[in-house]
């Protein structure tokens, strides 16, 4: 693949304008690394040939990947989707995987070969629904959020599958023995990195830190990457699970964030190799021949897949709307289904005709999957009826709410800067209903007694619920410009004469915003510079006037009133690890656990480094402060302040007393 000059300007050219083409017509650019290597390869033109040196730097792109997938993973994520995670994504790999197997062998298929046809289309692309997710501001939807759990357990169920199929590779040997061996190594060796590697790795980073170089930080992150995967691949192991556990050793470092930014391009470029050297292997002209059996096998398993994934989100309480669109967005195969197809061609369990049926079925599934999860809403409303009536009972919640309200202020979103906003208009005696579409943070806030319904605000009819017409302002707290314009739409359509006031990041999308029907638009970057100025002003002697002498006693006064919020799936990771975030949750006391009967002075909040901030109680309108002489009873909430870490400790003793 580099045996000349002309291939790498090939390589180069041809990958330039393939990815251009492919985004503009709204394709993954992995798909045009496919076309590129299809094109030019032994298959193709046969100007790209396959060298050992090639081989071994694609390799990297896996070894990349992986380690991008471990920074992905933290023990608060884990736990926040645990249910999800464990629950329907472990349910969804076994049962995809087992019944892929049967399948093949069936078939005639020998059970090694069987594996990794079943690991490869179990999987499903994690670029192509995020992407599409994000684009369609999706992402903190129920089947948003359900499709994203069941790719992170995909994406952990690769390694166990990565360990498994150079062992299946072994033609010696008794199997049972060998697949032992690699349980031991790999238990030893994830036991020994995580027991002491965690802290050698804070303490070396530190040290490479304190240098101050970009270039050595750089060349640290590689060196330790790749160390790792060295060492798991000299352990008999695959290099792509030290590459893993390099990541999440990282992860749980103050610098897991320059990490991703530093290694993303290196990750990228030789990702691209990789979708290249796979795209090589690809007969077209063996597609074309098989066309019948290519497109059989993509039929069968892509809806197979649609519906073990439907029939496990009912199971677990969702109702069936919701199911079948989480089954269309994750029906396709995925990148870690070509990785595992190579990984099993590289220790000669499949290849040949089998290899060329799967690796098409699975790239066909790809390029069909962004027009058929744009439709997954409405496929997912012709199939479930009580879908729409679901939506319904959702919107008569919302209106129910907001029955006796008038002149109020609709709050779109209730993050951090919902939340903060809410407590003014509280101190107003504003009225107010906030809509917010993550569950968490919607059951969190509302325990603790916040006004707020879950409902997506783009929707003109959970407007109308949310008293749109009677409304005096409607206020969008999030800084996602095409979330902001999908509200815009619907409130300039509905109610033309409402003032909407507009969250952004910068003032890039200000004219944009203004232009769809804003009446103001809120740049933190412009607001934060203003602040900046005005302290600015103040140490030189400017008077200021009336309204910004205000607004600086009323911070310095009203500084606790911002302490804490209350967090949902979407602000997992999203605060630095440069500093401790406190935020708030409630816990509700329920009959039978450690606090029911207890005093409050005899539970130390202050040992888990929590504040208890005030308690709730059935039937009573105001908040209790806390006194030590209260006894909590069943129904009482607790409304707590403190890191996700404490005040996950504090729950688990209220409720076991552990």
């Amino acid at each position: 693949m580099f045996d000349s000059l002309t291939s790498v300007l090939l390589l180069l050219t041809s990958s330039v304008l393939a990815v251009a083409l492919f985004r503009a017509l709204k394709l993954p650019a992995m798909l045009a690394y496919f076309f590129v290597g299809m094109l030019f390869g032994p298959f193709g033109f046969n100007i790209l040939r396959s060298t050992e040196s090639g081989r071994h730097v694609a390799e990297f792109g896996i070894v990349f990947l992986m380690f991008s997938v471990g920074l992905e993973f933290s023990l608060p994520k884990l736990y926040a989707m645990r249910k999800t995670l464990f629950g329907l994504g472990g349910a969804q790999v076994v049962i995809t995987l087992g019944v892929s197997m049967l399948v093949g062998l069936l078939a005639g298929l020998s059970w090694p070969t069987a594996f990794v046809i079943g690991g490869a289309l179990t999987m499903s692309s994690t670029a192509i629904v995020s992407k599409i997710l994000m684009e369609r501001v999706d992402l903190n939807s129920r089947h948003g959020r359900l499709s994203i759990g069941i790719l992170l357990f995909q994406d952990l169920a690769v390694i166990p599958i990565l360990v498994l199929i150079p062992s299946l590779g072994a033609h010696s040997g008794d199997l049972a023995s060998i697949l032992g061996l690699s349980l031991v190594k790999t238990v030893v060796l994830l036991f020994v990195l995580f027991k002491f590697g965690k802290t050698v790795i804070n303490y070396w980073f530190e040290l490479v830190a304190a240098q101050r170089s970009r270039e050595l930080f750089i060349m640290n992150v590689l060196m330790v990457t790749l160390l790792l995967a060295a060492a798991t691949k000299l352990a008999g192991l695959s290099y792509a699970l030290g590459a893993f556990i390099a990541g999440m050793l990282i992860s749980e470092t103050r610098y897991r964030y320059q990490v991703e930014s530093d290694i993303a391009p290196f990750r990228d470029i030789l990702l691209g190799l990789f979708f290249i050297s796979v795209g090589m292997l690809l007969d077209i002209n063996f597609m074309l021949g098989h066309i019948g059996l290519v497109l059989t096998l993509l039929a069968g398993f892509v809806l197979f897949k649609a519906l073990v994934i439907a029939a496990l989100t009912r199971l677990f309480g969702y109702e069936a709307g919701v199911g079948i669109r989480t089954g269309i967005i994750l029906a396709q195969a995925g990148e870690f289904s070509f990785v595992l197809l190579a990984l099993g061609l590289e220790q000669k369990i499949i290849g040949g005709d089998e290899l060329q049926i799967v690796l098409a079925a699975s790239l066909l599934s790809m390029i069909i999957a962004p027009f058929i999860i744009q439709k997954n809403g409405r496929i997912a409303r012709k199939l479930a009826k009580n879908y729409t009536k679901n939506s319904a009972q959702i919107v008569d919640e919302i209106e129910h709410s907001s029955a006796n309200l008038k002149d109020h202020v609709i709050i779109c979103g209730y993050g951090r800067s919902g939340q903060y906003l809410g407590r003014f208009l509280k101190e107003e005696h504003i009225p107010f209903i906030a809509l917010d579409i993550d569950p968490a943070r919607v059951q969190d806030a509302a325990a603790a007694g916040e006004h707020v319904m879950y409902g997506d605000a783009g929707r003109r009819i959970v407007l109308e619920a949310a008293g749109g017409a009677r409304a005096k302002a409607l206020i969008v707290s999030y800084a996602d410009t095409r979330a902001s314009m999908k509200v815009l739409h619907v409130a300039q359509e509905a109610y033309p004469n409402l003032p909407v006031i507009v969250r952004t990041y910068d003032d890039a999308d200000m004219d944009e915003l203004r232009e769809a029907g804003a009446t103001e638009v809120v740049p933190e970057v412009l607001e934060g510079s203003l602040m900046l100025a005005s302290h600015a002003l103040v140490l030189l002697g400017v008077p200021l006037n009336r309204v910004v002498k205000r607004i600086r006693l009323f911070r310095e006064e009203r500084y606790k009133m911002f302490q804490g919020f209350f967090g949902g799936l979407t602000d997992i990771d999203k605060s630095t690890t440069k500093q401790r975030v406190n935020r708030l949750h409630s816990v509700e006391v329920t009959a039978g656990t450690f606090a029911q009967g207890q005093y409050l002075e005899d539970i130390n909040f202050t040992h888990f480094d929590v504040a208890l901030q005030y308690i709730r109680r059935p039937n009573m309108l105001e908040d209790i402060h806390p006194r030590p002489d209260i006894l909590l009873a069943e129904g009482d909430v607790l409304v707590l302040l403190g890191s996700a870490e404490d005040l996950l400790a504090v729950e688990i003793f209220l409720l076991s007393g552990n």
